[in-house]
């Protein structure tokens, strides 16, 4: 019989005892006193409770924001007509991501029945800001998986190797720099970062597949979800694709 089972039928002898009663109380402390691993097991008990409320209240916020992560039409977007959802939150100066960054190109190519939508949030200072909002002007978009790779590949991503990688990819630094400071771009960031806020990512990367988040680099974990995410997709009927 477990602990926690043992010391409730231990006390329960005591029911005739007032519950206010000071020999019940001396002799709760007595059982606790002599048996600690009591102890343990409710403080066990306890963050199980925790991490099952945790993980309801995550399921419940994925739901609530599902169209925003999904289907914001400011995002790159990598394969758009795949059936599954894979979504980044991700800083080009994170050294996470960029572990992660070589996995998730070669997870795109795999599946081409997956879409990968890219969430920047730049939580890096100045650079990482610069660098997420030229990837998000209409020119940074069109060169979108190319950039990312280039960039991810740099050991410390700076304003230099912004504009080398924009100019090997022929665009102009200071055109697309110009265009980077559109206000609008401005708020699709802030956007990403109240939407992350409100799923309590706090850091990068951090991926959601359907109603799963999965917070770091946990790449075999971002696989499996993609594979049940897949299974799941295959009992459903067939829905609209994006035009």
């Amino acid at each position: 019989m477990p602990h926690l089972l043992m010391a409730l039928a231990a006390l329960s002898l005591t029911a005739c005892d007032k519950p206010g009663d000071a020999a019940f109380g001396q002799k709760v402390r007595a059982y606790l006193l002599e048996n600690p691993e009591v102890l343990e097991e409710v403080a066990t008990k306890l963050q199980e409770k925790r991490q099952v409320a945790a993980r309801e209240a995550s399921t419940e916020a994925l739901r609530k924001y599902r169209a925003q992560l999904e289907r914001d039409p400011r995002d790159l977007v990598i394969n758009p007509q795949g059936k599954v959802t894979v979504v980044e939150f991700y800083d080009y100066r994170c050294g996470y991501c960029k572990t992660a960054a070589p996995e998730i190109v070669k997870l795109i190519q795999e599946n081409p029945d997956v879409r990968f939508v890219f969430k920047e949030m730049p939580i890096f200072g100045s650079v990482s800001d610069t660098a997420a909002k030229v990837a998000l002007t209409p020119a940074g978009k069109q060169k979108g998986l190319e950039l990312y790779s280039r960039w991810m590949a740099e050991r410390a991503l700076d304003e230099a190797g912004i504009d080398r990688h924009l100019r090997a990819l022929g665009l102009d630094p200071a055109q697309v720099r110009k265009a980077a400071a559109d206000p609008a771009i401005e708020r699709h960031i802030a956007d990403v970062r109240q939407l992350a806020s409100a799923l309590q990512i706090e850091g990068t990367p951090a991926f959601v597949v359907g109603e799963t988040l999965i917070p770091g680099a946990d790449l075999n974990a971002l696989r499996a979800a993609i594979t049940v995410a897949k299974a799941g997709d295959l009992k459903r009927p067939p829905a609209q694709t994006e035009s």
